[in-house]
């Protein structure tokens, strides 16, 4: 199983919307390294959500539940859908992740604008206990 990170504006779609949903499409994600990023996820990795924005806050996690495929509006880029498993009981800020030199070299600190982007188990498991 990998680990991911997908960045949503919440005035777009939001943690609470994909609780109340059930499930959403994962679509939208037009940039080359991104879109790299989003052929390699597989089904059963897991994702954090991410509310880009004012927020720019890691607030749960997601279960992939397919494997990519190509996006039914412009085939020339790929979705995959996800389902919600659990909301970090403390959302955990983009601030606390900079100010965490563990997280120095990861996309999230250094290419910010990417939206799909591994996240390594350490740092993965670093940011469950943060968001206890």
């Amino acid at each position: 199983m990998a680990y991911w990170l997908f960045k949503q504006e919440p005035s777009s779609y939001n943690y609470s919307k994909l609780e109340s949903d059930g499930k959403t499409m994962w679509d939208g994600v037009s940039n080359n390294l991104a879109l790299k990023h989003l052929r390699s996820v597989k089904r059963r990795d897991r994702a954090f959500f991410y509310h880009t924005g004012d927020e720019k806050q890691v607030v749960g996690i997601m279960e992939i539940t397919t494997d990519p495929r190509p996006d039914p509006k412009d085939k020339s880029l790929v979705v995959v859908d996800v389902r919600p498993l659990d909301r970090l009981a403390k959302p955990v800020t983009l601030d606390a992740i900079k100010n965490d030199p563990e997280f120095a070299a990861w996309e999230l600190v250094r290419i910010s604008r990417l939206s799909v982007m591994p996240v390594p188990p350490k740092l993965w498991d670093k940011i469950v206990k943060m968001g206890r």
